[in-house]
């Protein structure tokens, strides 16, 4: 393992951004400071520090801004937060630092908060990549493997308890079970020194405050989504490695279909880090 060079570069700039209510965003910028907003939803308790596409955003002209969801690295804490009130943050983000309405990716479980987004009207384009389906839909359920489907039911049943069972999960969890559900090409970029490093670090400051961000995050990305796909105006790119186990049961293909005029990628040779191997034909669809 450890045989891919996946370049990560340190974010270009960092800052907070103070919203209306008090709290405070988090946030890392990678690419030109006057290029196209491009916004990141990242993974599951990984902070604004981990970035993609380092070659890609130069090139293309991509101002990437990675955003801390609240609990999360820098992101003031919003217990009982939902899928809406991250959409009204990211609409207060856009306006505090005049973004316009910018586009967006959702990688992983960022993706049903991105797909909020994209419903609420605050992004004008959106790309899913190895985006969290919403396993908890009911015709989903005949998909799951056992254990997944219990943990879903309780999620649906007790989010209360479910978020207390999350919440005893770190940095060091996390990245083991990354690990072990993933195909060896996954294991190639996670492996690799400077990724594993930017991947543990992002771990790390996105457990900073403790689990309680990252148990809300999942609590609200396993249960069921209380928002309409078919509400979607704009552009959504669907991307999944062909070897992604994880993410979604069908690869996609249901939500895809779910969202009007959506476009599916299916990616071969690559799970679910197809974010950081593909970055730019994803960055480059994402643009048009």
């Amino acid at each position: 393992m450890g045989d891919v060079n996946i370049r990560i570069d340190d974010p270009h700039r960092l800052g907070e951004s103070r919203l209306p209510g008090g709290r405070s965003l988090g946030w890392a910028e990678w690419g030109p400071p006057d290029g196209v907003p491009v916004l990141l939803c990242p993974g599951a308790a990984t902070s604004r520090l981990l970035g993609f596409g380092a070659d890609a955003v130069d090139r293309l002209g991509v101002r990437l801004i990675s955003v801390d969801r609240p609990g999360l690295g820098a992101s003031t804490p919003a217990p009982g937060r939902t899928f809406s009130d991250f959409a009204d943050d990211i609409s207060h983000l856009a306006e505090l630092r005049g973004l316009g309405s910018p586009a967006m990716v959702g990688n992983s479980q960022g993706a049903p908060f991105a797909l909020a987004c994209a419903v609420e009207g605050v992004v004008s384009a959106l790309a899913v990549v190895s985006g969290a389906d919403e396993i908890a839909a009911p015709e989903r359920a005949g998909e799951l493997p056992e254990q997944l489907r219990e943990l879903v039911a309780m999620t649906v049943r007790d989010p209360d308890g479910a978020e207390k069972v999350f919440a005893g999960f770190g940095p060091d969890a996390m990245w083991d079970m990354v690990a072990a559900g993933s195909p060896a090409s996954d294991l190639a970029v996670y492996t690799a020194p400077a990724f594993e490093a930017a991947y543990r670090r992002a771990l790390d400051e996105g457990f900073g405050q403790g689990p309680a961000g990252y148990a809300r995050d999942t609590v609200l990305a396993m249960g069921r989504w209380p928002f309409d796909l078919a509400r979607i105006t704009v552009p959504v790119d669907v991307w999944y490695g062909e070897q992604d186990t994880g993410h979604s049961p069908d690869r996609g293909v249901t939500l895809t279909a779910r969202i009007p005029g959506a476009v599916r990628h299916l990616v071969p040779d690559i799970g679910g880090a197809v974010l950081w191997t593909h970055a730019e034909p994803i960055l480059r669809a994402l643009l048009r």
